[in-house]
């Protein structure tokens, strides 16, 4: 999971909106200032173009070892086509009759429940601890198609005011990766869900004027709790 902001960036052009809820993979490449090396590697693997040329190596492989045909090789560009063809469609992706199968109507329910549920509760927690009293803030997961690798999730919650990425403080990330994604929903079963619902972008949406007293209540104790910690 990459949490995103201005923070967490570095090419912060990427993060400008035109509406809520922004999509960005296939659209734009986002790089970390920090992430684990897997992070980088499966965002490196998320550009198509350095994709299609590994898928391509074979022929750069046939080439080198049968140099007399190498012409002949690098002139035959359907059989290049087809090769990304069957990488892209049926390696890493699966196909549209196979998607129907990955998780039934009841678990697709009940992880988009989930999944709604958490959303709410960490937007409940952002915005009472901002103290907003108005406007509204959206969770956005977004999450690559390819199913054969590590799954990839973009999250980030944005404000239609502006409209703009949420600047979000170090606490308000951690409380999205230790939420978002726990068992029994993981970033794996959220995309099986989306891959059999054909949703693109999930879009978790709290006005700030539905938080309840409780809420704020809870987040003024945690923050006086860590400002005497």
């Amino acid at each position: 999971m990459f949490v995103i902001c201005k923070q967490t960036v570095v090419n912060r052009s990427a993060l400008h909106l035109h509406r809520v809820p922004r999509r960005f993979l296939g659209r734009t490449a986002l790089w970390p200032r920090a992430g684990s090396p897997g992070l980088w590697a499966r965002l490196i693997f998320e550009v198509e173009f350095l994709r299609y040329i590994t898928a391509l190596l074979p022929f750069v492989a046939a080439t080198l070892i049968w140099q007399e045909y190498a012409l002949a090789i690098a002139q035959a560009p359907i059989p290049m086509l087809i090769l990304i063809f069957l990488v892209e469609a049926r390696l890493l992706r699966v196909s549209p009759e196979r998607r129907k199968t990955l998780v039934t109507q009841t678990e697709a329910e009940r992880g988009l429940d989930l999944l709604r549920s958490r959303g709410r509760q960490i937007l409940t927690r952002i915005a009472a601890g901002r103290e907003m009293q108005a406007g509204q803030l959206h969770l956005v997961i977004e999450q690559s198609e390819m199913l054969r690798v590590p799954p990839l999730s973009l999250v980030s919650v944005q404000e239609p005011d502006g409209p703009e990425i949420l600047e979000l403080t170090g606490a308000e990330r951690a409380l999205i990766e230790e939420t978002l994604f726990q068992p029994p929903l993981s970033e794996r079963d959220l995309q099986k869900i989306s891959l059999a619902r054909k949703i693109e972008v999930h879009d978790i949406a709290l006005e700030a004027g539905q938080v309840s007293g409780h809420a704020r209540l809870a987040a003024m104790m945690a923050a006086r709790s860590d400002g005497q910690g």
